[in-house]
């Protein structure tokens, strides 16, 4: 059966975000037939994934000492994996425990399976776990402030943009930074046409079957 990605239920933002992704949903699957014993040994090595840590051994006497095929495995690892990655991604004050819960439920995640999740997310291994995360990354400064306005220059020493409306941008970033720059509103419009145009290719590619985890 493809995996398609799908939105979770109710007009609450997800924490996975607009759309569910392929790794998660597929690993939720599996989930389904899965003992908690095998599960917390995946969560283990997860976690020392997440860590930095080479987790060739554990996966392979995983593979060795479980029903799981190498297939199964995989899918579990990498969709247990991109949860807790994108969890971790985002501060306290933002993700709610009850929320973080409810959108485990809408993917009909196992309740035990739930808590164990939880743990590690709201627990006192978070901040290891979290520091590890930011370190591996690439962490560009994130947007703090935007303002904007339309003006028109009425005096200029160009012709063609005498009362030529434009778009005055102005950025605050979190290292403290401002950026302020001027967007022609013919140019503002053809960024919002491209924009769109590539939104539309990446839902176009999503949906092509070869793209699509197949179980």
């Amino acid at each position: 059966m493809a995996s398609s990605g799908k939105s979770l239920a109710g007009s609450r933002p997800s924490f996975l975000g607009a759309r569910v992704p392929s790794a998660v949903e597929t690993m939720a699957q599996h989930l389904q037939e899965l003992d908690r014993d095998t599960f917390r040994k995946l969560l283990k090595v997860v976690v020392s994934a997440l860590e930095g840590k080479d987790c060739r051994e554990s996966v392979k006497l995983i593979l060795e000492t479980s029903t799981l095929s190498e297939e199964q495995l995989t899918f579990l690892i990498s969709g247990m994996y991109s949860l807790l990655q994108e969890a971790l991604r985002l501060p306290m004050s933002t993700l709610k425990q009850e929320a973080f819960k409810e959108d485990l439920k809408d993917l009909r995640i196992p309740e035990d399976f739930i808590t164990d999740f939880a743990s590690l997310i709201f627990g006192n291994r978070r901040t290891v776990l979290e520091a590890a995360v930011q370190k591996r990354g690439i962490q560009l400064p994130g947007l703090e402030d935007f303002r904007w306005r339309v003006d028109v220059a009425i005096s200029t020493s160009s012709l063609a943009r005498a009362l030529q409306p434009s778009i005055l941008m102005q950025l605050k970033l979190s290292d403290k930074t401002s950026h302020r720059f001027e967007v022609p509103v013919a140019k503002f419009h053809e960024l919002r046409y491209n924009v769109a145009l590539i939104l539309k290719e990446m839902n176009d590619l999503e949906k092509r079957s070869i793209l699509k985890i197949q179980d």
